[in-house]
């Protein structure tokens, strides 16, 4: 995988490449047919305008989070979607089986040649009893420390490389290289490209080690966000993939016509949050919920420090604050997630950061 495929150009006047992360949110009276429907409309929208990836996130057992296929999810916006770069936000390796991961997204790959990311977790995306039921183990550190060993392991399907003598030397993963190998077979000229995904330092080190480019979840440990992009500069090696490192960041950020209106769809999403933080996940609340909601002290210090890193307000407000954050951090590339009650707002609130920003309209794309 060549850099330039890496790389995006910034459209408009943006400091850097902007992309889209999508959670599936489903708020209170929505379904998960509604919160899908908007991630078809999302996707289109992020393509028209000019958008340089899109991302889905794998969750479990959370009720107002629909993700928990991100390559099922992905192959249905390949279906509606021609140019724009879609991934996972990422998997989380050790829920899976390598091969099956392989499997995959070779599958997407074929599905949408050339624009298919294949982003890598290593936490469980959920709590530690789900984590459990996907993995058929009590032993859930195993998978995080077996981390470096499955990545290696899933890099080597993915290429079809594995050694002589190997015991999986004569297994494949198809869609894969295999194909190119047999009578009449030829070589397709892509296979997804990985990218490590972290919020500590763990995946930055990894990451830089192994020259490869690295997501960090800023929207969730912003306090963790310059130190794990110094660690992965800094542990930085050139490697085939990339020649310098490329390091993007996951901010929430959300946009509306009034501040107002921006601080009341925030304040629903921090409740949520305070919900799953307190063990009582469940849909997104309606704004009107949040605001007759009674919170404890506790709860609003929680609601202050979390809204602390939304980027919200007009417009205006939302793109002084991410040019700050690309300026802060040195980030290569922003990626916007919009936690919002309605799939609308979510939506509004892309459009507006596009109009910001100066991004393509769909009839000059």
């Amino acid at each position: 995988m060549a850099a330039d495929e890496i790389r995006g150009a910034a459209q408009g006047s943006a400091p850097v490449p902007l992309s889209v992360l999508d959670l599936v949110t489903v708020g209170a009276g929505r379904t998960a047919s509604d919160a899908l429907r908007t991630s078809v409309d999302l996707a289109r929208l992020a393509e028209a305008r000019g958008f340089h990836r899109y991302w889905v996130a794998e969750h479990h057992s959370m009720p107002g989070v629909a993700s928990s296929s991100p390559a099922v999810i992905l192959a249905h916006l390949a279906a509606h979607t021609d140019r724009i770069r879609l991934g996972s936000g990422g998997v989380m390796l050790p829920n899976h089986a390598p091969l099956v991961i392989a499997e995959q997204f070779g599958t997407l790959e074929a599905m949408a040649p050339g624009r298919v990311d294949l982003g890598l977790g290593r936490a469980p995306g959920t709590d530690g009893a789900t984590a459990a039921a996907l993995r058929r183990t009590d032993r859930l550190n195993e998978g995080a420390d077996d981390f470096p060993q499955q990545l290696a392991e899933l890099t080597r399907f993915l290429d079809d490389d594995f050694p002589d003598g190997h015991p999986y030397r004569r297994i494949h993963a198809v869609p894969g290289p295999v194909q190119a190998t047999s009578p009449g077979g030829v070589q397709s000229p892509h296979r997804p490209p990985l990218w490590l995904l972290g919020s500590s330092g763990f995946s930055a080190r990894l990451a830089g080690v192994l020259g490869l480019p690295f997501a960090f979840a800023h929207h969730f440990s912003a306090q963790n966000t310059v130190p794990a992009l110094d660690l992965y500069r800094e542990s930085f090696q050139p490697s085939a993939v990339l020649d310098e490192p490329y390091a993007l960041i996951g901010v929430s950020a959300l946009a509306a016509d009034e501040e107002k209106e921006a601080r009341r769809q925030v304040l629903a999403a921090a409740l949520s949050m305070v919900r799953l933080r307190t063990g009582r996940p469940g849909l997104v609340p309606s704004p009107e919920e949040a605001e007759a909601y009674e919170f404890s002290p506790v709860e609003r210090d929680f609601v202050d420090s979390w809204n602390a890193n939304v980027i919200h307000g007009t417009p205006d407000e939302v793109r002084s604050g991410l040019d700050d954050l690309a300026g802060r951090t040195g980030a290569d590339e922003l990626m916007i997630t919009a936690n919002a009650h309605g799939g609308d707002i979510r939506l509004r609130s892309y459009e507006l950061i596009a109009d910001a920003y100066g991004l393509p309209t769909p009839a000059s794309v």
